[in-house]
């Protein structure tokens, strides 16, 4: 458990220092996170739910040609995975490659925030650890998420679009994101909307046509049960409240505001969704995490004085280490997880 440990102690460290680095420093310290973190998760051995499952799709990619392989699933993860095989590589240099956007995504999204290192330390516990060592093509997909979110926020829709089908091409299931751009605009509306639209019903083509029976059978008529579903969704049901609650506080930037409010909504709808289909829910869930990361990184706003910044900053890292160690030590999976071990020793 101590590489786990070890990991969400950087950004504790990051969020409680009262130093102040200049923007060069930061740019360092920012690209020794990317690469520690992506290490860290690309050469895990055997750790994550989904390991035994990753490796035989690998090993079958590496007997078929590009078009097959391309064919066979997420043509995105697929396409990738034939490279990696082409030019000589393992299922380690895939893992790293996968880990190396999730940072990426991870990094681009927390520095656009207001407190980088809380960002940080909300994304650890779940999103890096399970999802980014678990669920390998959907972190792929979230890490695209991720800058994707960035650049709608800053009002770059095409940008958006872009981003998140480059996700989609990892996981089908990130072309969910593309309707919040129609949403989230507040400017050219109709356009925007055309625009999503038409993204929307080609990636539908694309990619979901000849699955979107067989996901709807599998995730939401045989009532797929994801052990600690409804724990996750209300993880992210919390900081919706709290953005709802104090919205002009957290918020002061109208331009993304809109973006943040629809997100918000959706992590609330999914609370009474989750018992109806809790795995289904559950991953389109952990589209919503980035929430957590956006909303807790703006909670020290709340206050006016710094002891009770510092309170609240010593609160949002006791509830993050609570949901690790609770994680760690009750989770029905956490022995996928536990031992870490590292591929080099």
């Amino acid at each position: 458990m101590l590489t786990y440990w070890m990991l969400l102690l950087v950004p504790v460290l990051g969020a409680l220092s009262p130093l102040r680095l200049q923007p060069a420093s930061q740019r360092i310290v920012w690209l020794l996170v990317w690469l520690g973190f992506t290490l860290v998760m690309g050469l895990r051995h055997e750790v994550g739910g989904d390991w035994f499952n990753y490796l035989p799709m690998f090993l079958d990619t590496a007997q078929r040609d590009l078009a097959t392989a391309v064919s066979m699933g997420d043509p995105g993860y697929s396409g990738l995975s034939w490279i990696v095989v082409a030019v000589g590589g393992d299922h380690y240099v895939l893992h790293l490659l996968c880990a190396a956007v999730v940072m990426a995504g991870t990094v681009v999204f927390c520095r656009a925030q207001p407190n980088p290192w809380l960002a940080l330390l909300a994304s650890v516990p779940y999103m890096l650890v399970v999802v980014g060592m678990g669920y390998t093509r959907q972190s792929v997909a979230l890490g695209f998420a991720l800058i994707a979110l960035v650049a709608l926020g800053d009002g770059r829709t095409r940008k958006f679009v872009l981003w998140v089908i480059l996700g989609a091409l990892f996981h089908k299931s990130a072309v969910l994101l593309l309707p919040i751009a129609a949403l989230a605009s507040s400017r050219n509306r109709w356009l925007t909307g055309l625009l999503v639209l038409a993204s929307t019903a080609l990636m539908y083509y694309l990619l979901l046509e000849d699955t979107a029976e067989a996901l709807w059978t599998n995730y939401v008529e045989a009532d797929m049960q994801s052990q600690g579903g409804a724990i996750r969704v209300a993880m992210n049901a919390l900081p919706a409240l709290l953005l709802l609650a104090f919205r002009k506080r957290l918020m002061p930037e109208p331009g993304e505001r809109a973006l943040w409010l629809w997100l918000a909504v959706f992590a609330l709808v999914c609370m009474p969704l989750v018992g109806l289909a809790s795995t289904a829910v559950d991953r389109v869930a952990l589209y919503l995490i980035p929430l957590q990361l956006y909303v807790f990184s703006r909670l020290p706003r709340l206050a006016s004085a710094t002891p009770t910044r510092t309170l609240l900053v010593l609160g949002i890292v006791g509830y993050y280490v609570a949901v690790q160690f609770v994680w760690l030590n009750f989770a029905t999976h956490a022995q996928y997880w536990v031992p870490y071990r590292f591929m080099p020793l």
